[in-house]
């Protein structure tokens, strides 16, 4: 049942993440963009230069801005990430076998397996 739960959390967090990655690529686009204009206000020496990458700056931050929604899929993008971590360590468990004596050396590895649960 787990790995039913575990199945549709990560087809979910995947169709939100699709949906979303139109807005993902716009805003590290628009993020580098502004990277970019900061490098170049920098660079520039004169007033009506600064003053140009200033307002190309502003208006590409306000497209930036209306992509932030696109965080929504970065979430999703993670907690994908995290299900497939969870998949993975479930499968990866140690194979202990159940034996019915009281010996302690002979059930150390299933105590061992218990405690680290």
């Amino acid at each position: 049942m787990k790995k039913f739960l575990l199945f549709l959390a990560g087809l979910t967090a995947f169709i939100v993440l699709l949906a979303n990655l139109g807005p993902m690529v716009f805003l590290g686009l628009g993020i580098w963009l502004l990277y970019v204009i900061f490098k170049q206000f920098m660079k520039t020496d004169s007033t009506a230069g600064k003053i140009g990458w200033v307002i190309v700056g502003l208006i590409v931050l306000s497209i930036t801005i209306s992509n932030m929604f696109a965080l929504i899929g970065v979430v999703a993008a993670v907690a994908l990430y995290m299900i497939y971590k969870s998949w993975k360590k479930e499968t990866d468990g140690p194979v202990v076998h159940h034996i019915e004596e009281d010996d302690p050396f002979t059930n150390f590895e299933r105590q061992w397996a218990e405690l680290n649960k």
